[in-house]
């Protein structure tokens, strides 16, 4: 990928992009304010998930051990994985050990950050997107553009076009006479993917929420697939973030009334699924935990970068985000784009690229994305925070650079100091004979072909002290 300004430009160009994005971010802006002025307490909401998010980040290694602890005596596997490609390699290995040759996945920011589905096809295995939008962004051979809804570039007349051409490449076609009707075309997904459901037998989720007392797993959603990937399939391998562990089942009290409202403007999702290890006769009875890094320890040993850790997810910050409203999620190079990915992605994939050391200076540093966080990240005060990693990380040395050490040097002894301010009183002779300093030379005449400077003074203060009061303290 190119750096922001680069790939912005290029979807700035989009005037169809930027309807759309206009469209879709004003009408979850306008649902989210109005559920969250109903709660009197949003304010001390807010602070409760902050700061049980930064207790479960500061206590995280020992959570993370109950977790798996209790992951393990309810009857399910924990897998631990670096990175990427080692947790790839414990899927895939997972999914072969099944024999099957596909799988069907639950909307999951994790496995697209790892590209688990490409892994898996290289493998020889079919990665189904079960979610609405995933759906639309796969079968248009595409990248998600949004946190919530992935599918947010895309029109109605647009996602009905990709469903007539590809549906029926991979599965039932969409029908003849299809319509651009949200119904019709929520119909005809459901058409497509219900046999994949009743087919297949290894689903792949991440998970909103990992319970460390109990070892249960949560996810939020809207549509009912998760539902259905969650208690159909025989084997079931979840892939969850490090980061999105907290302490008791009491806390999802506070979490279930802040994403909601933060993500989709409702007061509780459609469905809230849960499930702890294996139960005889019910749901899958193969159950793996593969608990995800990259790069996440290392967010967390920044003290003021993990609070990055405590996003869920919401998308909040991408709504209000004048950036992200006129460029989409496509020009942020990666699955977490707006001021969350700004933050968030050069803490997982460091600042090599031309695009990670480029998004910490891709916002206004408005702050609007802290007004609405419902963990309260100081996004704005990220930004800065990077934008000076980026500079220290990446220092290229410049005349200015050079001149700075030089005056670091004689300031720092006074001997030093005292020899350079005679040498500046006896270039006055030369350079300041009118008071000012005449051109210099190259490329010293940048400067002063537009600025007079005034010449050296004949004595330096500390001369005349040591002449008139002879050096008395």
């Amino acid at each position: 990928m190119p750096d922001f300004p680069t790939a912005a430009r290029h979807e700035l160009a989009d005037s169809q992009l930027r309807h759309n994005l206009a469209n879709a971010t004003a009408t979850i802006r306008r649902k989210r304010g109005e559920v969250v002025e109903e709660l009197d307490d949003w304010a001390q909401l807010r602070e409760a998930g902050a700061a049980l998010k930064a207790h479960t980040l500061s206590n995280l290694d020992t959570y993370l051990e109950r977790f798996e602890a209790a992951v393990t005596e309810a009857g399910g596997t924990v897998h631990w994985a670096r990175d990427a490609a080692e947790a790839n390699r414990i899927v895939t290995d997972l999914v072969r050990a099944t024999e099957e040759r596909e799988v069907v996945k639950v909307k999951s920011m994790a496995t697209q950050e790892i590209e688990l589905n490409e892994a898996l096809a290289e493998a020889g295995i079919d990665a189904w997107e079960t979610d609405l939008a995933e759906l639309i962004v796969q079968l248009g051979d595409d990248a998600p553009s949004h946190i919530l809804v992935p599918a947010i570039h895309r029109n109605r007349a647009e996602i009905r076009e990709i469903f007539r051409r590809e549906m029926g490449k991979v599965g039932a076609p969409a029908p003849e006479d299809l319509t651009d009707e949200p119904a019709k075309l929520a119909e005809a997904a459901r058409q497509h993917l219900r046999e994949k459901f009743l087919r297949s037998k290894v689903a792949i989720s991440g998970a909103n929420f990992a319970v460390a007392d109990s070892g249960t797993l949560v996810v939020v959603e809207s549509e009912g697939n998760g539902r259905m990937c969650l208690t159909l399939p025989e084997t079931l391998i979840s892939v969850v973030g490090i980061e999105k562990v907290v302490p008791s089942w009491q806390d999802l009290e506070v979490f279930l009334q802040l994403l909601p409202r933060s993500s989709t403007g409702e007061r509780m999702n459609p469905y809230t699924s849960t499930w702890t290890g294996v139960t005889a006769g019910d749901g899958p009875q193969d159950f793996h935990v593969v608990l995800l890094d990259n790069g996440r320890t290392n967010a967390l040993a920044d003290e003021v970068g993990r609070q990055a850790l405590r996003c869920i997810r919401c998308s909040a910050c991408l709504n209000v985000c004048p950036v992200y409203e006129r460029t989409g999620g496509h020009a942020y190079g990666s699955v977490y784009p707006g001021p969350i990915g700004a933050v968030l992605n050069p803490q997982l994939h460091g600042t090599e690229s031309d695009m990670d050391k480029s998004l910490p200076y891709a916002s206004s540093l408005c702050g609007a994305c802290y007004d609405v966080c419902p963990v309260a990240i100081d996004i704005p005060d990220l930004l800065v925070h990077l934008r000076t990693r980026v500079v220290e990380e990446h220092e290229r040395k410049t005349p200015l650079d050079v001149l700075m050490k030089m005056a670091s040097w004689v300031l720092g002894d006074a001997k030093r100091l005292t020899a350079a301010q005679k040498m500046a009183s006896w270039s006055r002779k030369v350079l300041g004979r009118s008071g000012t300093i005449g051109r210099l030379p190259a490329p010293l005449s940048r400067w002063t072909d537009a600025r007079d400077a005034p010449a050296p003074a004949q004595e330096s203060f500390r001369a005349w002290w040591q002449r008139t009061r002879g050096g008395d303290r």
